[in-house]
């Protein structure tokens, strides 16, 4: 059963057409890459399902709820995690108090990060004080990470979570989202274009080009062939 599913979907941007009748689902319990070239509609997409950028036409719907008629701030209550490109983490906040951003999102309000968090994370918690605009790139998307699971949610977008980051911490973050899915059931819809962490990580596969989805499978299906034909640069 799909938690997310994406019908006839079309975005316009500016002048240009950026996304034509895309058709994907995120079936519950999964780990869905969304992989592509560089500017095949990736991260416009993901903006979409948040609510960041306008749709032309088609559905979004998400455990039910058709998404285009909920703001975009309300798609976090609905239990939708998102970790962007770049991270953007409150530089001149905290670390306690980027999580604490998270907080206010919650369905069921809470003034206690939970512990999960930290069990996660231990470095966030011997942080908490430090700017977040100090911290090194890979402990920035831990604490992006973070602030998305403050939430709590049922679903977590994840933005090319390992660009620029050192190679043990892309292991660690390849670990924490299949210990995330296995232990707590969270379905995680990430865009990845390293094809190591995507095999190791993902159970489906999603593949755009030119703003239309060319491929689909389980990730045991990615062939050397349609890496060739779709991801080759």
């Amino acid at each position: 059963m799909s938690l997310l599913s994406i019908k006839g979907l079309n975005q316009s941007y500016g002048g240009s057409h950026t996304l034509w009748d895309v058709d994907i689902d995120v079936p519950s319990g999964s780990r869905t890459c969304l992989m592509g070239r560089n500017g095949m509609g990736k991260t416009t997409l993901l903006k979409c399902i948040m609510g960041l950028l306008p749709v032309t036409s088609g559905t979004i719907t998400f455990n039910g709820t058709d998404l285009r008629r909920v703001p975009a701030e309300g798609r976090a209550r609905l239990g939708i995690g998102y970790v962007p490109q770049g991270r953007e983490i409150f530089p001149q906040l905290t670390v306690e108090e980027n999580l604490r951003v998270g907080l206010a999102a919650r369905k069921q309000p809470t003034r206690t990060i939970p512990s999960q968090i930290f069990e996660l994370f231990p470095v966030l918690n011997q942080m908490l004080g430090r700017r977040g605009g100090d911290l090194s790139g890979g402990q920035q998307q831990q604490l992006a990470i973070g602030r998305a699971l403050v939430l709590e949610p049922s679903l977590l977008i994840l933005d090319e979570p390992t660009e620029g980051i050192q190679p043990n911490i892309v292991h660690e973050i390849g670990d924490i989202i299949l210990r995330l899915n296995q232990e707590a059931g969270v379905t995680v819809l990430l865009v990845e274009q390293k094809l190591p962490f995507a095999r190791r990580v993902g159970s489906e596969f999603r593949i755009l080009e030119k703003g239309r989805c060319a491929a689909s499978g389980a990730i045991g299906e990615l062939s050397d062939d349609i890496v060739r034909e779709h991801l080759s640069v």
